[in-house]
């Protein structure tokens, strides 16, 4: 199956977002809003200075040279409570409230004070230095959308808004179960097979990164009682998702696809036209997706980019959940013809020197190595049949750090 039909089915199983929780402004960050945030006052509230220098009546300094009387002073959170008349003009600070009847600030490296007058030694128009009641967001102004997921700025314009709270989509459980005789714990004894399980920490990474809630269900011998155990356990917390790793493959010790099967698993597919990843099962227990990832680390991370994230992001209700995440790039080094799977090759990126960027294959691109995953920057796609490239043609890559990996 293609990757691109193999999506959009993962996504086509998602029967809507996750229901909705009220979370404090302070741990709103990297959370998917559940409903449009609206302006619940004016910002600002009211006309205020851009510069420090003198509030004034724009029509008394049409001209150079203007002399005022300085009559008071306005400081942020300090207004000038009188009203200007004409000739006169108030000391004003950055932030601080317009006076009444003044309509512009002289900044003050064009004011020379004199006692209590001020000389104005340039003309001023009408509004030069004022920021207008409402310039940034009005009350009632939709300002962030549902299905957005909020950044730092996001929370900042909520409270500007007057938000205490936000309304977001409960983060998707992801249980993620590891199976393998020869897997043991990072520290622990191992036996002379055996090696040290690391992918459940990628995945957690990738699923955290998206918006979820991973749950580690540890490693699961080779043994169809002790996967029904781990499944049960996941049923149990309510997953959303369940993620296996390894066991997805037709060997005499894949047990993964019969223990699925075995806990009710209604499969939808399973083995995907790409490289690396083929291995890949997708289908339902219930109310809960499952994915299942193959073996190999970089298998499993590179399956986890293109479908596990998307999912997350269904659950979440992002409208761009399965939105292409690749973008253009130039190829640093030559690449031979692509056959009959789609590729993602670990690739390192440059600046190049008018600016675009360059990608750069890994040399060794078996799938078991994770020193060259952890070095490369971005996936670089190459479709199916795709004739071999030159240095400098173009080329598609998908950059691994903003998607968790």
């Amino acid at each position: 199956m293609p990757v691109e039909e193999a999506l959009a089915r993962v996504l086509a199983c998602v029967p809507g977002p996750l229901g909705e929780e009220f979370v404090p402004l302070a741990e709103a960050f990297g959370r998917t809003l559940a409903r449009d945030v609206a302006a619940r006052r004016v910002q600002p509230p009211f006309a205020n200075s851009a510069m420090d220098g003198y509030a004034l009546r724009a029509a008394d300094a049409t001209s150079a040279q203007a002399r005022l009387t300085v009559v008071g002073e306005a400081a942020a959170g300090r207004p000038f409570l009188g009203r200007l008349k004409p000739g006169e003009a108030a000391r004003i600070f950055t932030g601080a409230p317009l006076p009444e009847g003044a309509d512009a600030v002289a900044m003050q490296e064009i004011a020379e004070r004199d006692g209590d007058a001020v000389i104005i030694e340039a003309p001023v128009a009408p509004g030069d230095h004022v920021r207008r009641r409402g310039c940034d967001f009005v009350e009632g102004e939709v300002l962030l959308s549902a299905g957005r997921r909020l950044t730092a700025r996001d929370v900042a314009l909520a409270a500007a808004a007057d938000h205490p709270t936000l309304a977001a989509r409960r983060k998707p459980r992801v249980a993620i179960l590891s199976s393998g005789d020869e897997l043991a714990a990072p520290g622990e004894a191992r036996g002379a097979a055996q090696i040290v399980a690391s992918n459940a920490y990628a995945i957690a990474g990738v699923v955290a990164a998206a918006g979820g809630e991973p749950l580690d269900l540890g490693a699961a011998p080779d043994d169809p009682a002790a996967l029904a155990d781990r499944l049960a356990e996941a049923r149990r917390a309510n997953a959303d998702v369940l993620t296996t790793i390894g066991g997805a493959s037709v060997g005499d010790h894949d047990l993964i696809r019969k223990a699925l099967a075995d806990a009710g698993m209604s499969l939808d597919f399973w083995r995907i036209a790409m490289r690396p990843g083929k291995p890949l099962i997708h289908g339902r227990i219930g109310a809960m997706s499952v994915l299942g990832l193959p073996g190999n680390p970089t298998s499993a991370t590179v399956c986890a980019v293109l479908f596990l994230r998307p999912l997350v992001r269904a659950l979440l209700g992002d409208p761009r959940a399965g939105a292409d995440p690749s973008e253009p790039a130039r190829l640093a080094a030559p690449l031979p013809a692509n056959q009959e799977r789609t590729a993602y090759l670990r690739a390192t990126l440059a600046a190049g020197a008018d600016g675009e960027t360059l990608a750069t294959a890994i040399a060794d691109q078996d799938s078991s190595l994770a020193k060259a995953l952890a070095r490369a920057d971005a996936l670089l796609v190459r479709k199916i049949g795709a004739p071999p490239a030159a240095i400098g043609e173009a080329c598609q890559i998908i950059r691994l750090t903003p998607l968790g990996a």
